[in-house]
């Protein structure tokens, strides 16, 4: 058998073993942000209910997931959320709850009871973060549900996530200052979505919307420019790691920006998302990654027998992250 055979063996193999499942138990959310659809959706929403969890959990234990992260939406939109994370924390794994920020406050003591960690949204200093949000009001509620969440537990780990896109780029030093400000532990950042199906998108965006929340040509250097501004005022927070990526970490984002415009190629990929990790939705849906197309539905089966069945087999043994174009375009890979 040649090399290629060979390779597409390896990567069509059965998963044993599943690390890290993102679980999106609600499917509304409360924000309204431009560069995400999901909440045009909210007439539609749908909870994942406690029996479907039940039976994940056995899934989850039989896959060995040591990790859980809570997407949506909004996942504290969910009507019983403690009741699935009870059923979650009857295994040895850890949760991690993604969120807007703006029901923390409400829901703090059940967060710092079940939840380990929170990594909230952050769009820049308090107009821009609002605007962006497209809520009134939306920074000042993440600043008080981040100071409930310690008043609970004052070493509750809490760290920010940035989209950076058309409406913020240029604010690179202030986002960071207000991460600090609000008392975040850590900041990290990524490009914005312009090209996939994800978020609730029946079909990809148009050339109006791309151009509203992507980078032009020219803002390109621009964030460039301000890449390097930042290093040079905030060199500690890269030293010390309170802004995650390195400069040149963050110079990638840049140059998808830049491919595509098909300015340059695409950066070089590294991810093995699909061989260590899985998306539920909280229809059941079953996904490799947020961006590729589904592989089944707990409706189907379970979990174990989707992610081994022939269709997520095929696609593993077909996928080459280095050439497939949702790869390639992909603002969030997953190395484990």
């Amino acid at each position: 058998m040649g090399a290629l055979p060979l390779a597409r063996a390896w990567r069509g193999r059965r998963l044993a073993r599943v690390p890290v499942v993102t679980l999106m138990p609600h499917s509304r959310c409360n924000c309204r942000c431009v560069m995400c659809d999901i909440w045009k959706a909210n007439r539609n929403g749908t909870s994942l209910e406690q029996a479907a969890m039940d039976r994940l959990v056995e899934d989850f234990s039989a896959l060995g997931v040591r990790w859980v992260v809570l997407s949506g939406g909004e996942a504290l939109m969910h009507p019983n959320l403690w009741g699935l994370c009870a059923a979650l924390k009857t295994l040895p794994l850890k949760i991690t709850l993604l969120s807007s920020g703006l029901l923390l406050e409400r829901h703090a003591a059940d967060i710092v009871d079940w939840c380990d960690e929170v990594i909230v949204s952050l769009d820049g200093p308090e107009a821009t973060h609002n605007r962006i949000r497209g809520i009134k009001g939306a920074y000042a509620s993440l600043a008080a549900g981040v100071d409930a969440l310690r008043r609970r537990r004052a070493d509750y780990p809490v760290a920010a996530r940035c989209v950076i896109q058309r409406g913020n780029f240029h604010e690179l030093p202030a986002i960071v200052d207000a991460a600090k400000a609000i008392g975040l532990d850590s900041i990290s950042f990524l490009g914005a979505d312009l090209t996939s199906t994800a978020f609730n998108r029946p079909q990809a965006w148009a050339e109006g919307r791309v151009e509203e929340v992507g980078l032009a040509p020219a803002e390109c250097d621009a964030l460039d420019v301000a890449i390097d501004q930042l290093a040079a005022s905030h060199g500690g927070d890269f030293a010390g790691r309170y802004i995650q990526e390195s400069p040149a970490r963050l110079r990638r984002i840049s140059a998808r920006y830049r491919a595509a415009h098909g300015m340059t190629p695409p950066p070089p990929v590294r991810c093995n998302a699909p061989w260590v990790s899985t998306v539920v939705e909280a229809d059941g849906t079953v996904r490799p990654c947020f961006f590729h197309d589904p592989i089944g539905s707990l409706r189907d089966g379970t979990l174990p027998e989707i992610l081994n069945g022939p269709v997520a087999r095929s696609f593993r043994a077909a996928l080459d992250v280095d050439s497939n174009p949702v790869c390639q375009r992909c603002v969030c890979s997953l190395k484990l």
